[in-house]
């Protein structure tokens, strides 16, 4: 009947540190079926199914504001000022930056600002629907990182031994305005080889039919110890996977080797290939070699760069070999006239981008250190309390997904604490004990209430249940303790003896 099945020891080598004052979704389910369902007991009948409905919908409806979120993130603001939102992001609790001893300052949202959705005009203040409209974000690398919507695989990081003859790392980043994949040499079973590494964006062409593409690559040539390089751009119905890192030479082909592409109009692969040592070679795939777009939603434009190396057995450690592919002047245009409104290919406003090159109101307050109490003569009365600080401000952008910053914020350690509605994954789903209850109260009244025989004194009778479990469940959780009580009210005008 013990609820621990596992040694004091292998817990405290393991770990799932903590994990007791949790129940799974699932044992909470199965406990429900047992107790509360079947003949002579509250509820008669009950597919499991709507049990498990139920139960998700109380866990996320609970997680919104009675259970506790440990959910968290920290980066480095980059000179985007923008941070992407995390892929089980319901709402923020806080947005913090931390300063060099690790304080937390507290940020704070702007109204008064955002980044719509810029409309494409002409010269004569039309609305433009160019006949060859850019379809990607970016796709000259104008940033100096890589970002969103641009994703890579992640590079490798070598040390020696293991096939590796020095310390070296593999690299994909923007150089001179060129995306460059910087490849090493690994010696193992008898050949070299490398990492096959890609890059890639999500497109949308809903209402496209057709697409041209054409790009400028250039590829390593063969040199010392080094067969060349091979670099690929095609348009693919799924993204790659980027959670293995194959290897080039392979005998058998990984799928990020050999993708399978959409179709041009004249039947061939959609895709573009450089050979070895071809540098700065634009090529293209228009007219009768434009793409077929028509019957995808939603496609992939993959990059694929792979580096191959002369067979040398053993590599001496202290040497290296390395090779370098890279590629610019992306292009993927639509062939027909639009029929949606366009925007530029930066997806950024005038609004946004006024708001971030300039200096926040919140830099401007008198820090006071002089002798001028009133350097505005008494115009600070009514000053909104949002902008009497010097943290810095941010906005989220809904439409896009990110969280925008003001410029002093740039550079500085971002934490964003949030809530998710734990449904994300099978791990996540999982209730504190002290809500555990609540969860049993809130299934009960959502078959019962749904039920036609349910009697209404009986539904009011549940939800009353249902509301001081859910009431209980939040004062246990609100983790409130005596003795830190009196500390704080210590702190007040009147002693508290103890």
């Amino acid at each position: 009947m013990a609820l621990l099945n596992t040694t004091q020891q292998a817990y405290y080598q393991g770990n799932d540190f903590g994990n007791y004052q949790f129940v799974s979704l699932k044992d909470i389910i199965n406990q429900f079926m047992l107790i509360y369902v079947g003949e002579d007991k509250v509820i008669s009948r009950a597919k499991r199914l709507d049990v498990a409905f139920h139960a998700q919908r109380a866990l996320a409806e609970l997680s919104f504001d009675t259970l506790k979120s440990c959910k968290t993130q920290e980066i480095v603001v980059p000179p985007s000022l923008q941070m992407i939102l995390p892929h089980d992001y319901v709402n923020y609790t806080r947005i913090m930056w931390s300063d060099s001893s690790g304080i937390k300052h507290p940020m704070y949202p702007t109204r008064d600002t955002q980044n719509p959705f810029s409309i494409e005009q002409d010269d004569d203040g039309n609305y433009y629907f160019p006949h060859s409209a850019p379809l990607l974000v970016d796709p000259n690398f104008n940033n100096k990182r890589i970002e969103a919507p641009w994703f890579h695989s992640a590079p490798m990081s070598h040390a020696p031994g293991d096939g590796y003859p020095k310390a070296e790392n593999d690299d994909i980043s923007i150089v001179n305005g060129e995306l460059q994949f910087t490849q090493h040499t690994l010696e193992s079973w008898s050949r070299d080889r490398s990492r096959v590494y890609v890059a890639w964006q999500q497109v949308d062409v809903a209402n496209v039919n057709s697409v041209e593409l054409s790009a400028k690559g250039t590829t390593q040539a063969a040199a010392t110890n080094i067969t060349g390089g091979n670099l690929k751009i095609g348009i693919t119905a799924s993204a790659p996977d980027s959670s293995t890192m194959p290897y080039s030479q392979a005998q058998t082909y990984t799928t990020n080797e050999d993708l399978t592409y959409l179709q041009t109009l004249s039947g061939s692969d959609a895709e573009i290939e450089w050979a070895v040592g071809q540098s700065g070679v634009t090529q293209s795939l228009v007219d009768a070699d434009a793409i077929d777009v028509s019957a995808h939603n939603t496609v992939y434009l993959i990059i694929v760069s792979v580096i191959d190396f002369v067979t040398q057995s053993p590599v001496s450690v202290g040497t290296t070999v390395a090779g370098i592919n890279s590629i610019d002047d992306i292009s993927l245009t639509n062939v027909e006239i639009p029929f949606v409104l366009q925007t530029n290919e930066t997806n950024t406003s005038t609004t946004w981008s006024n708001y971030s090159s300039s200096t926040p109101s919140e830099n401007t307050n008198d820090d006071y250190e002089d002798d001028t109490y009133w350097p505005y003569d008494g115009r600070r009365y009514g000053l909104d309390p949002s902008h009497a600080q010097v943290n810095g401000s941010f906005f989220i952008d809904c439409r896009l997904g990110k969280i925008h910053f003001s410029s002093n914020i740039s550079g500085k350690t971002v934490i964003l604490d949030y809530i998710s509605d734990s449904l994300g994954t099978e791990e996540e789903m999982q209730v504190h004990k002290f809500a555990e209850e609540a969860i049993y109260k809130w299934i009960m009244h959502a078959i019962l209430s749904g039920k036609a025989a349910t009697t209404e004194n009986q539904i009011a009778r549940l939800k009353r249940e249902r509301f001081a479990a859910t009431r209980t469940a939040k004062l246990r959780l609100s983790n409130l303790k005596l003795e830190e009580l009196t500390q704080i009210l210590r702190g007040k005008s009147k002693w508290i003896k103890h």
